[in-house]
């Protein structure tokens, strides 16, 4: 192995984006709509500063955006067909027995009210109440990379109710008000049916409090017998019952009763100084369950401020770990990494598109474009391993289910 190995100068890009090129042409169809999403794909992977129309049209070589804005907007194509390419094409290149399926929503700061489903909402992005569009997402992740597979913008409630925005920003009609939290089991549902087709695993859902605290969710994972480790507030309650009859208490009234010894200092993946060192305890839920299976509280410590704490439930099976938990509570922060790589490099927050369609055709062409470079990652994490290591590329589907 020579040093072009494992830095990457052997990887062939040109090829491999070619290739992307190939599978986002077959959901398009017409030849000027598959060469204007090649350009619109070259430009977001170029050093334009702002991915936005005139610049992505600049970039391209066309005198003025119309074909961009044509793409994004009056064209005919499906952009949840390309949703299901970008989806099956991240299981080919992350896919492993440990993966994880990510969700949880980012925020768009917008001026003007016109753009689809922007209204003063409370946005993560911002950490206030901005005018706004928020979207959810979902995000793969294992050993060999992180990208966003699906996507859906979140219509709130006056927004979905008003026929006359609802047309100017071509709403389609089927799209009812929904919660964030249903937007999700809907994502998530697609998401592990995919996942089961393309041979891909799951080994764990994770999500934050606000879709944690849906038993809905939960439930519905627990049908499928999915793992999950789901975050819920300090204050959520939870019922109990003992011989003593029923009690009721919360996360935050728990974690003071456990003794020093039920804490376990255990790593929660990687961060920019090294390894997330936290304090672990867990304590296992006397709730019936699925046979083989286990439900418990995971409480996560900050190891610099004793009073500072996190909570999970975790459905898992009965022989899992506290090592194995925490660690898969530490993958949810994947999903940030990915917003930050698809708004900083990629120009997912550089939306122009009002119409609902247009949103949607933006963030999956952004997806794409983000998984390519997912791919590249893999493949350069593959040849910089060693030498009897397989890509994910070259793992036989069927072993996860033998994991």
């Amino acid at each position: 192995m020579g040093v072009s190995d494992w830095t990457g100068g052997l990887i062939d890009w040109r090829g491999e984006l070619a290739g992307l090129k190939v599978r986002m042409g077959a959901v398009l169809g017409r030849r000027e709509l598959r060469e204007t999403a090649a350009a619109f794909m070259d430009g977001l992977l170029s050093d334009t500063e702002r991915k936005t129309g005139w610049m992505l049209s600049e970039e391209a070589g066309h005198g003025a955006p119309h074909r961009v804005q044509a793409l994004l907007g009056r064209s005919r194509w499906d952009a949840d067909g390309l949703r299901d390419v970008v989806r099956n094409y991240v299981f080919e290149a992350l896919g492993d027995a440990d993966g994880v399926l990510v969700v949880d929503e980012t925020g768009f700061v917008k001026k003007g009210e016109h753009s689809v489903g922007v209204a003063r909402q409370y946005t993560g992005t911002a950490g206030r109440i901005e005018n706004a569009q928020v979207g959810v997402f979902a995000c793969y992740a294992s050993r060999h990379g992180a990208a966003l597979i699906d996507r859906r913008l979140y219509l709130p409630e006056n927004w979905a109710k008003d026929e006359k925005r609802r047309a100017k920003a071509a709403v389609p009609a089927g799209i009812a008000f929904s919660s964030k939290t249903a937007i999700a089991r809907e994502m998530i549902t697609a998401a592990l049916d995919a996942a089961a087709v393309a041979g891909a695993c799951c080994r764990f859902v994770l999500a934050d409090a606000l879709y944690g605290s849906d038993s809905a969710l939960r439930h519905m994972l627990e049908e499928r017998g999915q793992s999950y480790v789901l975050a819920i507030r300090s204050n959520h309650t939870l019922r109990f019952l003992i011989e003593e009859g029923l009690i009721q208490t919360d996360p935050a009234e728990l974690a003071e009763d456990l003794a020093a010894e039920d804490w376990h200092a255990l790593p929660a993946g990687e961060g920019s100084n090294g390894l997330r060192l936290y304090d672990w305890a867990a304590i296992r839920i006397p709730w019936t369950t699925n046979e083989g299976f286990a439900r418990w509280l995971l409480f996560r410590r900050s190891r610099k401020d004793a009073g500072k704490f996190a909570f999970s439930f975790v459905f898992a099976p009965e022989e899992t770990s506290l090592a194995e938990m925490a660690g898969a509570a530490g993958l949810r922060w994947t999903i940030e990494e990915a917003f930050q790589r698809a708004k900083d490099d990629l120009g997912l927050d550089h939306c122009e598109a009002r119409s609902w369609h247009g949103w949607h055709r933006h963030m999956t062409l952004v997806m794409f474009a983000a998984a390519f470079l997912a791919k590249l990652t893999a493949q350069w994490r593959s040849a910089a391993a060693k030498p009897n290591e397989r890509s994910p590329t070259e793992r036989n589907p069927t072993e996860c289910l033998a994991a």
